[in-house]
């Protein structure tokens, strides 16, 4: 066994949404978790707490919350099944600012009758943000589910249409 690629290790990192708590391996981020919400977990004891380790997800991520980032570009390596992988993947081609949906999301795979499936893997998407299923809307442009919870998936979409679009007074948040 190497060491290397089992040694798993993790950091909180304060953000406008509350603590998130960045996972990752000598692959890349594994996982970002909300303090609250319905997939709540706790580090594994065999885990290492190393800031060190995470700087390159919390940089971008702090980036993303200053509206200075619209794409991340970091080594990731979420955990699950081949059609979760898909729809992850499919997740990050989802422009900064866009919403899609579901049935939606389901075409972009090739696969257009799994929509229930594509909302199950959405809802078990490790990397939350990074891999943006907060851009993934029900059909009638209503919000749906988010593992984060509605009021968190509301503040990512409006942050990102301020960056976009600008402010009240017609600003964009990067000045």
């Amino acid at each position: 066994m190497n060491i290397a690629h089992d040694t798993i290790w993790y950091d909180p990192l304060p953000t406008p949404i509350g603590d998130l708590l960045l996972v990752a391996d000598a692959q890349g981020l594994r996982e970002v978790w909300f303090e609250t919400g319905r997939h709540r977990k706790s580090p594994d004891p065999t885990w290492h707490h190393d800031p060190s380790k995470l700087v390159f997800a919390r940089r971008q991520l702090d980036e993303y919350f200053a509206g200075e980032r619209q794409m991340f570009d970091l080594p990731l390596h979420p955990l699950g099944t081949p059609f979760q992988l898909d729809v992850w993947h499919a997740l990050a081609k989802i422009p900064y600012g866009a919403t899609v949906s579901y049935g939606e999301m389901a075409r972009r795979i090739g696969q257009p009758l799994a929509v229930r499936a594509v909302g199950a893997a959405n809802g078990r998407n490790p990397l939350p943000i990074v891999l943006p299923c907060h851009r993934v809307i029900g059909s009638d442009g209503s919000l749906t589910g988010f593992g984060g919870g509605l009021p968190t998936k509301r503040f990512l979409l409006a942050l990102e249409d301020r960056v976009l679009h600008g402010d009240l007074f017609g600003e964009s948040i990067r000045g």
